[in-house]
């Protein structure tokens, strides 16, 4: 069978020493593109999109120093405690999605001090542009022939040929588009829901979907940490797991809290 063959570069454009790589580009575009999606919500419920400007710089320092973090201490930590320096190399690349939604997280409690805003208003909200930028990371991903799948025999397979002559699953494929239509779910019930349902209910959904779809994806990738456990599990279904079930109490929280007011 002939496979689809995947060879693009990673680097979209080199001028001297200096290199523009998809990866990058997709990065910090989405964070933009998720910008004019919260300006959207902003001035759909009359807050201040003035403070969008300043929220962007918070959520992406945050979102790098989490991801970097966690992609270091629970992928690679041998490596990078013997190389401490190195944790700050983050163009090297090395960015794990949990970390990044941690240190977010962190960044908006920041962020809603400083400026006094409503920190889960905001946490709900800004869920929805976020699934964006977990779109576009993976997306990065497959520009960097990285983050593989397993072996497969299934006609959509792709070989990375500046991996291996291989065909794997696409699994970077699949959870971008997974992202996306997530995101296409949230817009749906953002415009039906009522404004404190969606602020009590949108965080832990998305908690739930998302690492949902990354728990069940990991059996299709190649294990991305540099030790193994003790257990059918790869790290980032371990690192997955709090997430969902913190997901699911959420979720269930919002949803008997929203019952008990009806009746």
């Amino acid at each position: 069978m002939d496979y689809f063959t995947w060879n693009v570069s990673p680097v979209l454009l080199e001028l001297g020493p200096l290199q523009l790589r998809w990866y990058g580009l997709l990065f910090v575009g989405s964070f933009f593109l998720g910008l004019l999606i919260s300006q959207w919500i902003f001035r759909r419920e009359g807050r201040d999109p003035q403070l969008l400007d300043t929220l962007l710089i918070y959520t992406l320092v945050g979102t790098v120093i989490g991801a970097r973090l966690m992609h270091c201490l629970a992928y690679e930590p041998h490596y990078y405690l013997s190389n401490p320096l190195e944790i700050l190399m983050v163009w090297k690349g090395g960015l794990a999605s949990h970390g990044g939604i941690l240190g977010a997280i962190v960044a908006l409690w920041l962020f809603c001090r400083r400026y006094k805003e409503s920190f889960f208003w905001l946490l709900s909200r800004i869920t929805i542009p976020a699934l964006v930028v977990a779109a576009a990371v993976r997306f990065g991903n497959f520009f960097n022939s990285e983050i593989l799948g397993k072996q497969t025999d299934l006609p959509w397979a792709i070989i990375f040929e500046r991996v291996d002559m291989l065909p794997r699953h696409p699994v970077q494929l699949y959870e971008a588009f997974s992202y996306l239509a997530i995101l296409g779910l949230f817009v749906i019930l953002y415009k039906k829901l009522t404004p404190a349902f969606t602020t009590r209910l949108l965080f832990g959904l998305s908690l739930l979907m998302i690492f949902t779809v990354r728990f069940l994806l990991e059996y299709t990738k190649t294990n991305q940490a540099a030790y193994t456990w003790e257990i059918p599990l790869s790290t980032g279904q371990v690192l997955s797991l709090p997430f969902i079930i913190i997901g699911a109490g959420w979720v269930i929280w919002a949803i008997t809290t929203k019952r008990r007011e009806n009746k």
